[in-house]
C-alpha cells in the first residue's frame, strides 16, 4: 500500500541522508513575482504573468546555463506589485550579487543575464522554497521556516519556487555562496543558520552542499567537515575528482595540505522523493570509504 504521508515526513523516518545532494547551479536568476504560483510558476501562474511571456524568459535564461527561480515576499501582497531580480554568481572565489528593479515583468526578458543592469550588493539573499502548488510539504514547512527567519533578516528573506529535494523541505537557498540547506524547520532556530552564513560558517548538520560544486565534492567536504569540525564556508576548496575502481576519489585542499577522500555509490531502497511522485524510484547516497591526509 502506498505511504500518504508527506514525503519529508517519509525522509526524516528513513534518515535519509542530505549532503552530496545539492541542486547544480553556477549563476543564479531570481525574479519578483508575486501573487499566486502554479505548480510551474512561469508558466501556470496567469494572475502574475502571462505564460508565453515566462516560457520566453526561461527559455532564454536557461540556454545560457543560469537556473532560474521565482521569488515573493512572505505575508500580504502588496497592493501595487513591484519587480524586483537579484543575479548571483555562485562560484567559489568569485561570489557576487547583483540587485535591480524594471518597471513590468515584460522587461525580465531584456535584462542583461551578466548583472549589469543592477547594481552589486553586499546584503545577502536568502531564498525559502515555499511553493506550495508544487508541493504540500514546501507550503506547510517552507512557511514555517520563512516566518521563523523573516522575523529576523525581514529584508533579505524571500520565498521561492521550486529548488529540488522536496523530500528534504524545508529547503534554503543563500546567495551568493550557493549554499543549499534541507530540513530548515526542524532546528530551534532557523535563523541561525543565515546568522553562521554572514560569519563566513556553515550549519553542516543541515547543509545538502554547495551548488556550484559537483555532488561527489558536496560529499566529501561533509565527511572531512564530520571528522574535523571545520565549518568555515571556504575551507576545503576540491583539488581534483576522479572515477576510478568503481570509486570516486576527491582531494581537497586541507588547511595543512591536500586531504584524500575516497566515496562509494550508494542506490537506495526504492522511495517516493515528492509528495505527488506515484511511481518509487532509487536515489545515490555517498558511503565513506576512507580519509586520508588529515
Amino acid at each position: 500500500m502506498r505511504d500518504s504521508r508527506p514525503c519529508s515526513d517519509q525522509s526524516v523516518e528513513r534518515g535519509d541522508p542530505m549532503f552530496g545532494t545539492a541542486s547544480a547551479g553556477h549563476r543564479w536568476l531570481l525574479l519578483e513575482l508575486a501573487g499566486p504560483w502554479g505548480p510551474s510558476v512561469f508558466l501556470n501562474s496567469p494572475s502574475v504573468i502571462d505564460p508565453a511571456l515566462g516560457r520566453s524568459i526561461v527559455r532564454r535564461v536557461e540556454a545560457t546555463g543560469m537556473r532560474i527561480v521565482a521569488i515573493r515576499r512572505p505575508g500580504r501582497r502588496p497592493p501595487v506589485p513591484r519587480w524586483r531580480w537579484f543575479i548571483a554568481e555562485a562560484r567559489p572565489g568569485a561570489e557576487r550579487l547583483y540587485a535591480g528593479e524594471v518597471e513590468g515583468p515584460a522587461d525580465y526578458l531584456d535584462l542583461d543575464l551578466q548583472g549589469f543592469d543592477g547594481a552589486p550588493t553586499a546584503d545577502p539573499l536568502v531564498a525559502i522554497c515555499a511553493h506550495g502548488k508544487h508541493d504540500q510539504c514546501c507550503a506547510v514547512r517552507g512557511r514555517r521556516a520563512v516566518a521563523a527567519i523573516a522575523d529576523a533578516y525581514p529584508e533579505w528573506t524571500w520565498e521561492c519556487s521550486h529548488l529540488g529535494g522536496d523530500r528534504f523541505a524545508a529547503t534554503m537557498l543563500l546567495l551568493p555562496h550557493g549554499l543549499c540547506y534541507g530540513r530548515v524547520d526542524t532546528t530551534d532556530d532557523p535563523a541561525g543558520i543565515v546568522a553562521a552564513y554572514t560569519e563566513g560558517r556553515l550549519v553542516d548538520a543541515l547543509l545538502r552542499g554547495r551548488t556550484s560544486l559537483p555532488h561527489p565534492v558536496q560529499a566529501a567536504q561533509h565527511f572531512v567537515r564530520q571528522a574535523t569540525g571545520d565549518a568555515a564556508i571556504d575551507a576545503l576548496a576540491p583539488i581534483d575528482v576522479d572515477k576510478r575502481d568503481h570509486q570516486i576519489h576527491v582531494r581537497l585542499d586541507g588547511p595543512a595540505g591536500p586531504i584524500d577522500v575516497t566515496l562509494a555509490e550508494h542506490m537506495s531502497d526504492p522511495l517516493l522523493s515528492m509528495c505527488t511522485a506515484s511511481v518509487p524510484g532509487r536515489v545515490r547516497q555517498f558511503v565513506l570509504v576512507s580519509i586520508e591526509g588529515l
